[in-house]
């Protein structure tokens, strides 16, 4: 009798406190590593925090939203691209700081870049800072100015000319952040 109390004792602590059980640690140890993306035939798992989505262009590879900074109005996104025949880096460079405008008292979009390896590829890693101009399509005339906004972008063309490519954008507190932990999943690719 004192071994079925016992069993029942240890039944109901488990549930009340929540034991893992094998299962249950398999499934948080698997949500605790984030989401595994394949990308330029290398793989690296995204932070835990990352929410995939559905790609919003047919251009996207994948799309994450990343969560957004204490006092920020917005998440920040994450989108990663692959295209054989992508427009080649420096064209693509010219585009991400043409997509903002100076920011309110600046003369120019902010823009930094340096060599990053990503693999075995040799890429280039730019930040762009300034007010975003979000168009609901790549080719629209106008888009919605947005204020503060950065990102992040890495860019590198394969052996076969195909052009890889993937960003971090959003408000800037957000990006920032974030960048830490975007520049580890970079740098992770293998």
């Amino acid at each position: 009798m004192r071994s079925l109390f016992a069993a029942a004792g240890v039944a109901l602590l488990t549930a009340l406190t929540g034991a893992c059980t094998p299962e249950t640690a398999t499934s948080a140890s698997a949500a605790d590593k984030g989401t595994p993306v394949e990308w330029a035939g290398m793989k690296s798992t995204t932070p835990a925090d990352w929410k995939e989505e559905t790609p919003t262009s047919k251009l996207r590879q994948g799309q994450f939203k990343v969560p957004k900074a204490e006092g920020d109005k917005e998440d920040a996104e994450v989108a990663i691209f692959y295209s054989p025949g992508g427009g080649g880096i420096d064209a693509n460079l010219k585009r991400q700081i043409a997509a903002f405008k100076p920011a309110e008292g600046k003369a120019k979009v902010g823009e930094k870049q340096e060599k990053i390896k990503v693999g075995s590829h040799d890429a280039v890693y730019q930040e762009v800072t300034g007010t975003f101009i979000k168009k609901p399509f790549p080719m629209a005339e106008k888009g919605t100015e947005m204020p503060g906004y950065k990102q992040l972008y890495v860019i590198f063309e394969t052996k076969d000319g195909a052009v890889a490519s993937l960003w971090l954008r959003g408000p800037e507190k957000t990006v920032d952040k974030h960048k830490k932990d975007f520049e580890a999943w970079v740098k992770a690719f293998k």
